[in-house]
């Protein structure tokens, strides 16, 4: 699934010193396009497959991944660049692949600093992998759905056979060798109601970055093979079963939250949680979903094919081939700059009216698919959660901000709490 390519520990330091985010070009790289040794049964990537004809060769390319690098690094506009490898499981290239990335990064680096991020289900992490990622200095996403009986009820092989353990020999290993990870859970119909056990599974694993994504899939059958509705379409056979609801999603985000404030802040760094708190203080928030606008992290398999963002790898979302194309000419594209812009502009007249649009603008346009309480079509299909946890995080949120106002650390609300102001 998704791995949002904001480093955790730019975040931690953003929020601690209330400072602007700074505005990169980020694009997730698929160089093993949808090959992946698991079949999550929620997967929305995997049926990718079949918007190319010759699945077994749409592996990226030397020639592909060198312009890909050159060109990546030539358009940013601050003195970092992160390049994100996403999957699909990204480690079906070799090692020698990403080596060759490594050399490619150097040799045009031009005295920009480069950083690397990997989204990976980890059951494939070996020691050779580990010293290599902890030797180039990158951050690790793992993509673990929480305790062994919730993570294996979706996460499974191609054979159906549970992953957890798998997953966690992964762990141990990129902890042996000094790997720093972070964890992307998929929180669906069946885990968002264990959300104490969710959470503390997590803290006992010694995780302290955790990023929450909500899945939430429409079954609408293709004539190419797929299943899941693109994000526009008006109609669909119905809603997956593994989704989430809104009351659930709601429900989940609290009660990790209370939890959270009470003794983690600080310590565990929940990306929603803190992309919240962003929101509150007025800057731009560290996940893509919650921004203002679209557009700021888009796509490229590994034909050299760019998407406007990841869940937007549809034939219709296609913005051009890098092989065709000067990278800088796609990616700020009139079609790309529309897109992101389109997030702002189309907000549903309950969302523009909302207390807590700040925080919200209106979620991800791909969830977009209900209608608000006036009629009107294109409101968020998760709202109804998300406006019962901006309520109730909202007095510890105004806390938190009042620090950063003062310089201090929002980690002063657990004693504010202790001391009886709230209880959660």
């Amino acid at each position: 699934m998704g791995f949002y390519p904001n480093n955790p520990k730019k975040q931690k330091l953003t929020l601690t010193t209330a400072a602007p985010f700074s505005h990169p070009v980020y694009i997730l790289a698929k160089p093993a396009g949808a090959h992946c040794n698991l079949a999550c049964k929620y997967c929305y990537y995997l049926e990718k497959k079949n918007l190319y004809p010759t699945p077994d060769k749409n592996v990226m390319s030397d020639d592909v991944l060198e312009k890909f690098i050159k060109e990546y690094i030539q358009i940013q506009t601050v003195p970092y660049v992160l390049f994100t490898w996403h999957g699909g499981e990204p480690l079906m290239r070799p090692l020698s692949f990403y080596k060759r990335a490594i050399e490619l990064q150097k040799r045009y680096a031009d005295g920009k600093q480069i950083d690397n991020a990997l989204q990976t289900n980890a059951t494939l992490i070996t020691d050779e992998w580990a010293d290599f990622l902890k030797e180039n200095n990158f951050l690790v996403g793992v993509s673990i759905d929480g305790p062994e009986e919730l993570h294996n009820i979706y996460r499974r092989t191609k054979r159906s056979l549970p992953s957890f353990r798998q997953v966690m020999k992964g762990i141990e290993i990129l902890n042996r060798h000094g790997v720093e990870w972070n964890a992307l859970a998929v929180v669906n119909n069946v885990n968002a109601k264990h959300p104490a056990a969710f959470y503390q599974f997590f803290k006992d694993i010694g995780c302290h970055y955790i990023q929450f994504t909500p899945v939430v899939e429409r079954l609408k059958h293709q004539a190419d093979g797929r299943w899941f509705a693109n994000p526009d379409e008006n109609t669909f056979d119905a809603m997956a079963q593994f989704s989430i609801t809104p009351d659930d999603w709601g429900n989940f985000l609290c009660d990790i939250f209370d939890e959270w404030v009470r003794h983690d802040v600080g310590n565990t760094f929940v990306q929603i949680f803190d992309a919240t708190l962003a929101g509150w203080v007025g800057v731009e928030p560290g996940v893509c979903t919650l921004a203002k606008t679209c557009g700021h992290s888009a796509a490229i398999e590994s034909n050299g094919d760019i998407y406007v963002c990841d869940h937007y790898v549809f034939p219709e979302y296609l913005l051009g081939n890098i092989k065709e194309k000067p990278l800088a000419s796609i990616v700020y594209s009139k079609e790309a700059m529309r897109f992101g812009q389109a997030k702002r502009t189309q907000l549903t007249q309950e969302c523009k009216e909302c207390l807590w649009l700040h925080a919200c603008n209106g979620e991800c346009p791909r969830l977009r698919f209900t209608t608000d309480k006036y009629g009107n079509p294109g409101h968020n299909y998760l709202c109804k959660g998300y406006k019962k946890y901006f309520a109730h995080v909202a007095p510890y949120m105004d806390y938190m901000k009042r620090q950063l106002q003062l310089q201090q650390p929002p980690s002063n609300v657990m004693q504010w709490i202790r001391e009886g102001n709230l209880n959660p």
